[in-house]
């Protein structure tokens, strides 16, 4: 029997990572940058807002508020207030360069935390994730998810990832272009050692959180539709989508993971 890919079951392979200083947005070289908060409000008291806020949101439109988690996303963000954060209830960390993140899952391994990739994966990184995070949720391309499926066989366990779709059809963004999904799950549904459990999205900017809602609503359906195929092997149990500015809205339409960062942290030194 294969092992679930995770930072439990497969550490082995949490520090086959490059040293040489090329991330995956640049010679980030592993640094950690840290953010500035105002002083009114401490990250502890941030992250039980958030919390608060998600268990509110889910419930009021007759949603388990168990129902929908938490992914704190913490690029750029030094260990030690990553810590606070852990004692203050984040249980979900999300990462987005491969570079930064491998130092930090290694200082923070005696910690009760589960860790996602949530940014652009390269595949000449894939080696480097699979075995670390429990879920990759931009998975962008069928050549990208082979990739994952041949590093997960190697280290004998499953991956689980979401497909990233690019719900705006913005031409610089990466993803899926939704009428391309339904052609390509089932292919990767042959791949033995992935799972596709859902669907992540990253809407086109706006103002207004409520400018938003058509895309989240659009995945929430494009999800459902994937669903009814009944493919083996495929679940769309899982909606990632929603950050700081509109994880909110994002509940209301279905999410189950919201990514926030700058709620908690602060605003990024980028």
């Amino acid at each position: 029997m294969k092992r679930d890919c995770s930072s439990a079951n497969c550490m082995t392979l949490s520090l086959q990572y490059d040293r040489s200083g090329s991330g995956d947005y640049g010679n980030d070289r592993g640094s950690v940058r840290t953010m500035e908060l105002p002083h009114t409000e401490t990250i502890a008291e941030r992250v039980q807002s958030v919390l608060s806020t998600i268990r509110t949101a889910a419930e009021e439109c007759g949603r388990q508020p168990d129902s929908v988690r938490l992914v704190a996303a913490t690029k750029t963000v030094a260990v030690d207030r990553i810590r606070i954060g852990i004692g203050a209830g984040l249980s979900i960390l999300g990462e987005n360069r491969v570079q930064e993140a491998l130092p930090k899952v290694t200082a923070l391994k005696e910690e009760p935390v589960r860790w996602h990739f949530i940014g652009q994966l390269q595949r000449r990184k894939v080696r480097s994730v699979v075995g670390v995070f429990d879920m990759i949720h931009s998975v962008d391309s069928l050549e990208l998810a082979q990739e994952i499926d041949r590093r997960a066989m190697e280290a004998g366990c499953l991956q689980d990832i979401l497909l990233e779709v690019n719900i705006g059809g913005e031409p610089t963004k990466a993803g899926f272009q939704p009428e391309d999904l339904k052609s390509v799950v089932p292919t990767m549904a042959a791949l033995p050692h992935i799972r596709v459990k859902g669907l992540m999205t990253i809407p086109p900017p706006a103002d207004e959180a409520e400018s938003v809602r058509g895309y989240f609503r659009r995945l929430r359906e494009l999800a459902e539709s994937i669903a009814a195929q009944k493919i083996a092997g495929v679940t769309m149990d899982e909606l990632s989508m929603g950050m700081s500015n509109d994880y909110m809205v994002a509940i209301q339409e279905g999410a189950t993971f919201v990514r926030v960062g700058s709620a908690i942290f602060g605003a990024r030194d980028v």
